[in-house]
């Protein structure tokens, strides 16, 4: 360090992290003051705050097998050039932001190169689900691991993973956005209820389970008369959505942006969603749910599939039912993801049945499992982390 400035590096490798590392940049300012410098990998929102990129993140912002491994040669390279340029700006702290195929890579050589630079690392990868080895591997260059759910500390204390701190999840700190205003959400008791169905944001989920929600949608609207569709889809896959519903005998009614999907939630009376973050945002809004989900074709080349979804808290994988500790949700894994079996649990969610009530009640219990201590917000609890490691480390 040349000066009594702090430096901060944050690297992400795609557009959540770099919300995540705009967010953490912000309660920086109102800790360290606005002197920090910041450099590192980030998009536009780090970049508006003074972050200096070292390249474009849209060269790493990759994801699939066949896209990464397209783009391999010029990632690697961005790799190395990563560690150089931290190496050379000397930081006060390295935080690197989700991504790991990138991210780690990173934090693992500038440990070697500069093993005086403390790194922080920002979401945790999910270890009690898979490879549940990297967290142990992890303590090696990770000093400070920053967890997005509630359990997670306790999985890498007993994996022999990093020092990890519970920051709160981002969807927590916006959940009033997804819960109905008063009117939005209409009594069961009048017809015309809303059904989500949400097959996921990956081309590759749409093709394993659009046409099997097709047909359990079709059943569910044999029984419920005016019934309403919402598939909220993401931009990229509008248009293969749209080709893909266009045979539906119920026709749903497609709708775009993060503005339309929030309203669609606060409608919404149950939902059909294939297993993801979206799972965590229904919860949030006290919609109840059916979650599916099939692997693709090279995972369902491996027999043991306990030993892929070997989770923590509760056999199970789907993010709301870890987080509870209990099998709330009806989740149906490849080949028991089947029209009739979905349809059946769905029509029970879409009345005042037993099993809507006590799912209705197990997800209310959410925001008091995910809270955390009063006064902190999750990009402060980050920022007292990211601090602290300054001074523990750095001095």
């Amino acid at each position: 360090m040349t000066d009594s400035k702090p430096t901060v590096c944050i690297v992400a490798g795609e557009e959540s992290g770099d919300l995540l590392g705009s967010e953490l940049i912000k309660a920086l300012n109102e800790r360290l003051g606005e002197g920090v410098r910041y450099c590192g990998v980030g998009g536009e929102r780090m970049t508006a705050l003074g972050l200096k990129s070292f390249f474009d993140i849209s060269d790493v912002s990759v994801m699939g097998l066949t896209a990464v491994l397209a783009r391999l040669p010029r990632i690697v390279r961005r790799v190395y050039q990563t560690v150089e340029a931290v190496v050379a700006a000397d930081p006060d702290v390295l935080v690197i932001v989700d991504s790991p195929d990138f991210t780690h890579n990173v934090a693992k050589r500038v440990r070697k190169r500069a093993p005086h630079i403390p790194i922080v690392g920002y979401v945790s990868p999910s270890v009690w689900a898979w490879r549940p080895g990297r967290a142990r591997k992890m303590s090696v260059y990770v000093d400070e691991l920053l967890a997005l759910l509630p359990f997670e500390p306790e999985v890498h204390q007993r994996l022999g993973g990093p020092r990890t701190h519970y920051v709160g999840h981002p969807l927590t700190e916006n959940s009033a956005d997804l819960r109905p205003r008063e009117g939005e959400r209409s009594p069961l008791s009048e017809s015309g209820k809303v059904l989500l169905v949400l097959p996921g944001s990956r081309g590759s989920e749409i093709d394993r389970l659009l046409g099997v929600f097709g047909e359990t949608v079709a059943e569910v609207a044999r029984d419920q008369p005016g019934l309403e569709v919402v598939l909220p889809a993401v931009s990229h896959l509008e248009d293969r959505i749209r080709d893909g519903v266009s045979n539906w005998p119920v026709k749903p009614q497609i709708v775009c942006g993060q503005d339309a999907k929030k309203a669609a939630f606060r409608r919404a009376h149950a939902a059909l969603a294939a297993s993801g973050t979206v799972s965590l945002e229904l919860a949030l809004s006290g919609v109840p749910m059916v979650v599916a989900y099939k692997v693709d074709w090279f995972f369902r080349r491996i027999k043991d599939l306990n030993r892929i979804f070997r989770f923590s808290n509760v056999d199970s994988f789907v993010l709301p039912n870890i987080i509870l500790g209990a099998k709330a949700i009806p989740e149906f894994l490849d080949d028991e993801v089947q029209p009739d079996v979905l349809a059946g649990h769905l029509k029970a969610l879409l009345c005042d049945s037993a099993e809507r009530r006590e799912q209705v009640g197990e997800l209310a219990r959410l925001d008091e499992v995910m809270r955390l201590p009063d006064g902190y917000s999750q990009r402060g609890a980050a920022a007292d982390v990211v601090v602290a490691a300054m001074t523990e480390y750095r001095g």
